[in-house]
């Protein structure tokens, strides 16, 4: 069966342009704002969504996105919450692909086998498991694909070529290439290493790659949509959001907005003036 992720992917190859991909924090100022940030990104420009899973411990985020999942959880923010969120996103968009993103403490909490079909069935497409490498697939990957969910993997600067297929013998959807050694939002990619990265990926699988882990700007977007299949950002998003929350949900709303477009702008202007 194909996935909304691999059905988004074949439009965009068909369209000769990449895909951006917006991660944003399940819960974050709170549930109903979160929801209308999500309901608002696509309009904005974004191809694909990343929703965060909120976690107390997380490993692999920086800052802004640590503040994000505190504030979330203050909030109130569950698994079972973020999970309604996506059904209810769902009631008015049937077509943007859903990933989420997070760590496997919550979901094994929750319950693998239930957190797998409730997940399917509230419309998520797909899951980026940060903490759970591939001699761990039996624990989420491989239920989640019988399940007919996606499974996204991380490559990074340090996957050399002997462990890349090993990353990349259960992934599905799309390779997430993180173009940074560290924790998210603190440095900016090197778009020509990226380059020869996700050429070197290219090397081991059909997959689209996407980038991720620093890109903040149209620039940064447009430069890594010259090297790759997808631009993700996150960290500057979520930090949009903490600046407009103190001022309501339509404030937060507008600002993600403005930002989405401008991300959109760099990353599709630039690939169709090369085209």
């Amino acid at each position: 069966m194909t996935t909304r992720i691999e059905t988004r992917f074949a439009e965009l190859k068909a369209e000769k342009r990449p895909a951006l991909v917006t991660f944003v924090m399940a819960g974050d100022p709170d549930r109903d704002t979160a929801l209308a940030v999500m309901r608002a990104l696509p309009a904005a420009g974004a191809d694909l969504i990343e929703l965060g899973m909120p976690f107390s411990d997380p490993m692999a985020d920086g800052p802004a996105i640590q503040r994000a999942g505190l504030r979330a959880l203050g909030a109130g923010e569950t698994l079972a919450r973020t999970l309604e969120t996506v059904r209810l996103f769902r009631e008015g968009d049937a077509a943007t692909p859903v990933i989420l993103m997070g760590y496997f403490n919550p979901i094994y909490i929750y319950g693998v086998d239930r957190f797998v079909r409730d997940a399917k069935a509230s419309g998520v497409d797909g899951l980026i498991v940060v903490d759970l490498p591939p001699e761990m697939d039996d624990e989420l990957c491989l239920p989640a694909l019988e399940g007919g969910l996606n499974f996204v993997r991380l490559a990074t600067p340090t996957t050399d070529d002997r462990r890349l297929p090993a990353v990349l013998k259960n992934t599905s959807g799309f390779v997430y290439y993180v173009s940074i050694n560290g924790i998210t939002g603190t440095a900016a990619p090197d778009a020509g290493a990226v380059g020869r990265a996700v050429q070197r990926i290219k090397g081991h699988t059909d997959l689209p790659v996407c980038v991720g882990f620093g890109v903040r700007t149209a620039d940064q977007a447009g430069a890594i949509a010259r090297q790759a299949d997808g631009v993700v950002v996150g960290s500057a998003i979520v930090q949009a959001i903490e600046e407009a929350a103190p001022h309501g949900t339509q404030a937060v709303v507008d600002a993600v907005t403005a930002l989405v477009r401008s991300l959109a702008e760099g990353t599709r202007g630039r690939n169709l003036a090369a085209a």
